[in-house]
């Protein structure tokens, strides 16, 4: 009894030491150009950092004796990056993948691919410490096309259970349009989601699969559509519903140096460009329809987002996004979109995507000034995710 006692407590010690390491650390970010992200830059300003939330961000200044400065001059701050539809799963290469993820400036990911139980232990893999990586959100699917309203109600339940607030992998048919069924079960899942408290976010690639998404009641569109264009009044009465959106504009743009340095263009995939896009509408069309349809719905006031639905490098698939976004977006448009946008998609925006006191502490810090251009984010030099240093390439 008393060697059990005493296994039971070196565990018990043992994890307390685990949890302890990861604890968040007290920080004065000094001297760094701020970015907010509410608009407002501060060219030369502190953060404190106690406790793993802001305590203040400020211009010049701030002495806290006995706590660890970070000179940051020359660099720029600004709020840890967020990928609101990010292809993860737990698996033997998750810890490397993990601090690419780190390393290129993302502190938080909602989950946009795999098995949902995979999702679940990927998150307290990162929780429990057993690997670094940015705070996982999860995500599941439920069958639409192949469902009944019943079972598709059960799932979104069994989803729930299992700590999934995202059910985020459901397609529309796009042409001609989603089918009775898919929309008979769309609609078990909204009012189910309602009653167990998940949010439904839906695959849209075409504007009748996306207006049919917005009448249906989902609040949250994974895709910007590229197959066909967008009306200016379409997209009106999408940001009137209130519904949200995550860009992934860089689908259809051929991607170069990635998968082969031969500069042939792929598909995200890695397979050959434009034959190999998906359902394509044939010689890449679709890059086209997605940067006008972003900027449509950017115009009309939707809440639009960031995300890659990448599951390549993640150094490289931002890259790509964002070079994708500079097409139609300023660079203080990017950041909005980057950061308080999918804050918001996400339902972070109490904790996340703005630099201001009580928020989490999910820093960035950049070699180069964003606002000079878009490719100044991809200069991560520090990365801190709740307090903690989680990567440093200074």
């Amino acid at each position: 009894m008393n060697r059990l006692f005493l296994l039971t407590l070196l565990a018990l010690l043992s994890n307390l030491g685990s949890v302890r390491s990861l604890g968040a650390q007290d920080l004065v970010i000094a001297n760094a150009r701020i970015i907010v992200g509410t608009g407002t830059v501060i060219n030369q300003g502190s953060i404190v950092v106690r406790g793993g939330r802001i305590t203040s961000v400020s211009a010049g200044p701030a002495t806290v004796p006995g706590v660890q400065t970070i000179d940051a001059r020359g660099a720029t701050a600004m709020p840890g990056f967020i990928d609101g539809h990010r292809h993860v799963n737990t698996g033997p290469d998750e810890k490397e993948q993990m601090q690419q993820l780190l390393d290129a400036g993302y502190t938080t990911i909602l989950s946009g691919g795999g098995p949902a139980e995979g999702n679940v232990t990927l998150k307290e893999h990162i929780e429990k410490g057993v690997i670094k990586g940015p705070r996982i959100i999860p995500s599941g699917r439920v069958d639409l096309g192949n469902s009944t309203p019943e079972a598709a109600r059960a799932e979104v339940r069994r989803l729930a259970a299992l700590g999934v607030k995202f059910i985020g992998e459901q397609a529309l048919t796009p042409k001609p349009g989603p089918t009775a069924r898919e929309l008979e079960n769309l609609r078990a899942i909204v009012d189910e989601s309602k009653k167990v408290g998940v949010w439904v976010q839906i695959h849209a690639v075409s504007p009748q699969a996306m207006m049919a998404a917005v009448d249906a009641g989902v609040p949250k569109l994974v895709h910007t559509p590229h197959f066909g264009w967008l009306s200016f009044e379409d997209a009106k009465r999408v940001a009137a519903a209130g519904v949200k959106q995550l860009s992934t504009i860089g689908f259809g743009v051929p991607v170069f140096g990635v998968f082969a340095d031969d500069n042939k263009p792929r598909f995200r995939d890695g397979k050959p460009w434009p034959e190999s896009i998906l359902d394509g509408d044939g010689r890449g069309q679709e890059a086209g329809y997605k940067a006008v349809n972003a900027r449509t719905s950017w115009d009309a006031g939707v809440i639009y987002g960031y995300g890659t639905d990448t599951g390549y490098a993640p150094r490289a698939g931002l890259e790509h996004e964002l070079k994708s976004l500079n097409l139609m977006f300023s660079t203080q448009d990017i950041i909005k979109l980057l950061g308080p946008n999918t804050a918001s998609y996400i339902e972070m925006s109490d904790q996340l995507g703005t630099l201001e006191a009580g928020k989490l502490a999910d820093i960035v810090l950049l070699g180069g000034n964003p606002l000079d251009g878009y490719w100044n984010l991809l200069t991560t030099k520090l990365v801190i995710k709740g307090g903690v240093i989680v990567s440093d390439q200074r």
